[in-house]
C-alpha cells in the first residue's frame, strides 16, 4: 500500500484543542491505514545496501533442507482429559511404542504435546480410537504400581502445505506459511524433547556442562536453543547456548539452610523467614527419604503455622488424634530431630498431609521460573558469558551431539540439516564523526573500534548548574570525602564545558537512609529559603547512597521527579572513594543532559549530510513497554515513549511514561480523546505531547517521523503496527486537519538468539579485543527475511562474552528509506548514547525508552505484601490500573532518566 500524495502540514498551534480527524482514506486527508492483518504488507526489502567495507561472518544457523514429503495433520484427544504435557508425550509414546506397525501403518509420528500430531504420508484411517494403559512409577514400596487407563482418539484434519513454503522461500508468496514451519518445528523438537527437559524453545540437561551454584538452593544447567526460521537462504535451524536456573536437588532442611543463610538446626523460625520459605518452596516436587527403598513424591502446597512438636491429627474416624512426631515413631521408627520447625503441607488444601522437612530431598530437573535476586543473576550471566571462539565451538559440538541427520524423526520425515555455520557476506559502516564545542582542543573526534574519551573535549552545549546540593546517605563516608568529591565533580563539570557553581547552596548533609523522603524534602525548603529572593530554583541534587542500597536509589528518583520537580545524580560510595578522572568525567556526561545540555552531536547533522532526517524537520521517536517479573501477576506494565526534541542534530530527547494493563504490549496512552465538562472533547496523549514540545523547542513541526519500537515479539508485528500506526496518525491529525507527516515504523529486537563470529578468529583485523566482530558490522543477506526489510547491526564492541547484534525490522516505511541510509542513520545513531563514550548495542531513543520505563516503576505507590516492599497501582480485584503520578514539567522536558 502506498501513502497518497505528501502535503506540507499547516503550523502546529499547541494552544488550540482540535477535535480529532479520524483516519479515513475517504477524505482525502489520512493515508489509508490498514484496518486488519489481511490489508497490511510489510515493506519489501529496497535491495541490499552496499556501504563500507565488505567481509564474512558466520553466523549460528544451519541451512535445513526442506522435505520432499506429503505432511498430514490430525488432531488428538485424550479422556480423562490431561493437562501435563509430559503425561500427554507419554501416553502418545506408549501408543506409538504398541501400534506402530500395525494400525499406524509403520510410520512415526511427531507430536506437540497437546492437540496435534503430525505424519510424513498418510495414515491407514481417517479416524482411530485407541485404548492405553499407563503405569505408574515404581515408587520402591514393592505394592503393585497403579494402572491408569485413557482413551485417545487420533483423526485427520488437514494437509500440511509445504509448497507454500517453498514459494515463500524463494519470494513468490507473501504470507509466511505458520502451520509448515510449526509441523517442521515439531518434527525437529521431538527427540531432545525426549532426550532433556523443554522449557520454552529451550532444552537443558545436567550432562550438558557443569552445574554453577547460584546460591540461596538453586544451580545453573546448560542447554541449547532451537528454532526453525524462513531465511533468504532456505530454512535454517538456528541453534544458540543457553543456561537457565533449577532447584537443586538437596534435602529440604539444606536448601532452607541456604535460601535463609543461617544455622537453622538449633532454633525456631520466625514469620518473616516462614513467609520466605513459604513462598520458595510452593509448588516445588520431593520425595520423601524415610522409608527406604521406597520414594514417593509429593507437591508442596504451603507450610504450617505450627511447629512440627505441636502438631496432631485425627487417624480414624473415632476422633483418636496422634501427633506428627508420634505417628512417625510408631510408624516407620523415626525419630523426628527438627521438631521445632514447622511441617510442609503436601496434597490438597482441604486435607493436607504434613511432612517433617527432615524427611523430604527436593526431587531433580525443576527449573526456577521465579525472580532470580542481583547475586543469582550475576552467576548465571558470568554461567553464559562466553568468548565467542568457545561459543561458537559449543554450538557446533550441540549441532553434532544431536546428530540431526541420525535423528529417527529427521529422516521420516526428509529433513536434512547442515552442520556448518552459515557463511555470511556482511559490511562494516563507518564510525561517524562527533563534534564538540569549538573552545575545545578537540573540535570534533572519529571513534576507533566503537569508543573515544572525553580529553580535551568540551561538551558540543554544557548546560548550567547555577544551584545544587548533596545529600548523603552512606554511613561509612566521612563529610570532609563527601566535600572533596563534591569539589572534584564541579571541577569535573566545568572543565567539561558546563557553566557549574563551584560550591553548594547549603553544606553537605548526612541523612539516615530510612528518612529519604523527610531528608530530601526537608533540605529542599531549606535551599530554596535562601535562593527565594533571587527567584531561582535549585537545578540539580547529589546523592550518595550505600553500594547495597536496596529501595532507596528509587526511594530518592520518585520524591526528587515526582514531589520536588528537581533533576538528581546518584553515587555510589564505591564511586566517592575511587573519584578518579573516568568516574567523574561519566558523572559529568550524565549530569550535563539531565540539566538541558548536549554532550555530542552528529558532524553530518551539524551540516545537514544525513539523508532523510536533516533536509526537513524529523522527530525521531523511541518507545518501549516493560512488563512485571515472573511471578508478579497484578502490577502493571510501563509504557515509556521518548521523542527528539533538538533539529537537525536529533540527541535530545523528552521522555513520558504511562501505567497500563498488566503484560499489555500495546502502548495504550499514545493517543487519547476524554470529554471535559468545560472544554467538550479534549485530545492528548504521549504522541501528541511530545510533538508540540518539538515545536516549542525547534520552532519547527515534524515533516517525518522516524519510530523506532522496542521489545515487540514476531507474533506481535502486526497488532503493535495497527494499533500504534493509527495512534500516531490520530495524535497528528488532532493537532490540525491535513497534518500527517510520514512515518517509518521498525522493531528493534534484542531478544533473539542469532549470533555473528568472525570468519577467522586469529585475524586480528576482523575483530574486537573481546574477540567479536567489529562495531558497525551489518547483515541483511542470507539469514535475513526471505522478502522484507530487515537487517542484523552489532553497532557497539563488545565488553565481555559474545555480542548480540540488534535486529531491525521495518513495519511502515512512507519515507522510502534505502538500505544504505536506514542502517548508516541507525549504525550513527548508535554513537550519541549520552551516558557513556562508546557506541551503543541499540538504537539510543529505543535504549531512552526503556530506561525512562524501567525509572517509572519508582514512581509506584508503594504496597507492603509477603515480599516487603514490591510496588504496584492495580487496585484490588484486577480493577482498572491507577495512573502513574505525574513528572513535573521542568523534569520531563530533560534527559532525567540518564
Amino acid at each position: 500500500m502506498q501513502p497518497g500524495p505528501s502535503q506540507s502540514p499547516p503550523e502546529i498551534d499547541p494552544g488550540e484543542e482540535h477535535k480529532p480527524v479520524e483516519a479515513s482514506a475517504g477524505h482525502g486527508i489520512v493515508p489509508a491505514i490498514p484496518s486488519s492483518s489481511k490489508s497490511v504488507r510489510f515493506p519489501l526489502r529496497p535491495g541490499n545496501g552496499s556501504l563500507g567495507t565488505k567481509c564474512l561472518v558466520k553466523a549460528n544457523h544451519f541451512f535445513t533442507e526442506l522435505p520432499d514429503k506429503d505432511l498430514h495433520h490430525y488432531d488428538v484427544s485424550i479422556t480423562p482429559k490431561v493437562t501435563s504435557r509430559i503425561l500427554s508425550r507419554a501416553i502418545i509414546k506408549e501408543l506409538v511404542n504398541l501400534y506402530r506397525q500395525s494400525y499406524l501403518g509403520g510410520r512415526l509420528p511427531a507430536y506437540d504435546g497437546r492437540k496435534s500430531l503430525y505424519t510424513a504420508g498418510s495414515l491407514p484411517f481417517t479416524s482411530q480410537e485407541f485404548h492405553i494403559t499407563l503405569l505408574d512409577d515404581d515408587d520402591g514400596s514393592g505394592s503393585e504400581r497403579r494402572r491408569r487407563k485413557f482413551k485417545v482418539v487420533i483423526k485427520f484434519a488437514a494437509r500440511a502445505d509445504l509448497h507454500h513454503l517453498g514459494l515463500f522461500l524463494a519470494g513468490r508468496h507473501v504470507e509466511a506459511p505458520q502451520e509448515a514451519l510449526q509441523v517442521l518445528d515439531i518434527v525437529l523438537r521431538e527427540l531432545p524433547s525426549a532426550r532433556f527437559a523443554p522449557f520454552g524453545r529451550s532444552f537443558f540437561s545436567p550432562d550438558l556442562g557443569r552445574r554453577q551454584p547460584l546460591g540461596d538452593g538453586l544451580e545453573s544447567w546448560r542447554g541449547f536453543y532451537q528454532s526453525i526460521r524462513p531465511t533468504q537462504m532456505g530454512l535454517s535451524l538456528n541453534i544458540d547456548m543457553s543456561a537457565t536456573a533449577f532447584i537443586e536437588p538437596l534435602p529440604v532442611i539444606d536448601f532452607v539452610g541456604q535460601l535463609l543463610k543461617s544455622e537453622i538446626h538449633s532454633r525456631p523460625l520466625s514469620d518473616a523467614e516462614r513467609v520466605k520459605i513459604k513462598k520458595a518452596l510452593r509448588g516445588v516436587k520431593v520425595e520423601v527419604t524415610h522409608r527406604g527403598n521406597m520414594r514417593r513424591k509429593y507437591r508442596i502446597s504451603g507450610l504450617t503455622t505450627q511447629a512440627t512438636r505441636e502438631l496432631t491429627f485425627p487417624v480414624d474416624e473415632g476422633g483418636i488424634v496422634k501427633s506428627v512426631v508420634q505417628y512417625f515413631q510408631e510408624t516407620y521408627g523415626f525419630a523426628i530431630q527438627h521438631t521445632y520447625l514447622p511441617c510442609l503441607q503436601v496434597g490438597n488444601q482441604q486435607r493436607p498431609n504434613y511432612l517433617p522437612m527432615e524427611v523430604c530431598k527436593i526431587v531433580e530437573g525443576q527449573r526456577y521460573s521465579k525472580r532470580l535476586n542481583q547475586n543469582q543473576i550475576r552467576a548465571l550471566l558470568d554461567e553464559t558469558c562466553q568468548h565467542p571462539r568457545d561459543r561458537e565451538r559449543d554450538i557446533i559440538r550441540m549441532v553434532k551431539h544431536n546428530a540431526y541427520e541420525k535423528d529417527d524423526y529427521a529422516q521420516e520425515f526428509g529433513i536434512k540439516i547442515s552442520d556448518r555455520l552459515a557463511s555470511v557476506e556482511a559490511r562494516i559502516l563507518p564510525a561517524p564523526r562527533l563534534k564538540y564545542n569549538e573552545t575545545g582542543r578537540e573540535k570534533d573526534c572519529l571513534p576507533r573500534v566503537g569508543q573515544w574519551n572525553m580529553m580535551n573535549k568540551k561538551m558540543v552545549n554544557g548546560g548550567k548548574v547555577k544551584s545544587w546540593i548533596c545529600v548523603n546517605f552512606a554511613r561509612n563516608v566521612q563529610e570532609s570525602v563527601v566535600r572533596g568529591f563534591c569539589q572534584e565533580l564541579a571541577l569535573m563539570c566545568q572543565a567539561s564545558g558546563m557553566d557549574f557553581a563551584r560550591e553548594p547552596v547549603l553544606p553537605p548533609l548526612y541523612a539516615r537512609p530510612d528518612q529519604v523522603e523527610r531528608a530530601l524534602k526537608a533540605r529542599y525548603h531549606d535551599a530554596m529559603n535562601i535562593l527565594g529572593p533571587q527567584r531561582t530554583e535549585l537545578d540539580l541534587l547529589i546523592g550518595i547512597l550505600p553500594d547495597n542500597n536496596g529501595s532507596l536509589y528509587g526511594d530518592l528518583k520518585r520524591v526528587c521527579e515526582i514531589d520536588l520537580g528537581i533533576v538528581s545524580q546518584c553515587c555510589c560510595t564505591k564511586q566517592v572513594f575511587k573519584m578518579n578522572k573516568q568516574i567523574l568525567a561519566n558523572l559529568a556526561l550524565k549530569i550535563n543532559v539531565k540539566v538541558g545540555g548536549r554532550n555530542t552531536v552528529l558532524v553530518d547533522a551539524v551540516s545537514r549530510r544525513i539523508p532523510l532526517v536533516t533536509d526537513r524537520p524529523t522527530i525521531i521517536f523511541g518507545a518501549d513497554v516493560t512488563h512485571p517479573h515472573p511471578g508478579e501477576d497484578s502490577s502493571p506494565s510501563i509504557a515509556a515513549v521518548v521523542a527528539s526534541q533538538d533539529w537537525p542534530e536529533v540527541t535530545k530527547y523528552a521522555g513520558l511514561v504511562s501505567a497500563q494493563a498488566h503484560r499489555q504490549e500495546l502502548i495504550e496512552d499514545l493517543y487519547k480523546v476524554w470529554q471535559d465538562p468545560q472544554r467538550g472533547t479534549v485530545s492528548g496523549g504521549m504522541i501528541r505531547e511530545l510533538l508540540i514540545s518539538f515545536k516549542r523547542s525547534t520552532g519547527e513541526k515534524p515533516q517525518r517521523i522516524i519510530f523506532y519500537r522496542d521489545g515487540v515479539s514476531e507474533g506481535q508485528f502486526y497488532q503493535v503496527l495497527l494499533y500504534e500506526l493509527n495512534a500516531i496518525r490520530k495524535a497528528c491529525a488532532s493537532l490540525e486537519a491535513n497534518y500527517q507527516p510520514k512515518v517509518t515504523f521498525v522493531v528493534v529486537q534484542k531478544r533473539h538468539h542469532t549470533r555473528l563470529f568472525a570468519h577467522n578468529h586469529n585475524d586480528h583485523n576482523s575483530i574486537d579485543r573481546s574477540g567479536n566482530i567489529l562495531p558497525g558490522t551489518v547483515v541483511d543477506s542470507k539469514i535475513c527475511h526471505p522478502t522484507e526489510f530487515d537487517f542484523y547491526l552489532c553497532s557497539h564492541a563488545g565488553i565481555k562474552g559474545t555480542s548480540r547484534p540488534a535486529h531491525y525490522h521495518v513495519l511502515w516505511d512512507e519515507n522510502n528509506f534505502s538500505a544504505d541510509e536506514l542502517q548508516t542513520l541507525t549504525n550513527n545513531l548508535c554513537y550519541t548514547y549520552a551516558r557513556c563514550t562508546r557506541s551503543v548495542s541499540i538504537v539510543p531513543p529505543a535504549y531512552y525508552a526503556h530506561l525512562a520505563a524501567f525509572r517509572a516503576r519508582f514512581y509506584m505507590e508503594p504496597e507492603t505484601s509477603d515480599s516487603g516492599s514490591s510496588r504496584s497501582t492495580r487496585a484490588p480485584g484486577g480493577a482498572a490500573v491507577r495512573p502513574l503520578p505525574a513528572l513535573k514539567d521542568n523534569v520531563k522536558r530533560v534527559m532525567f532518566y540518564c
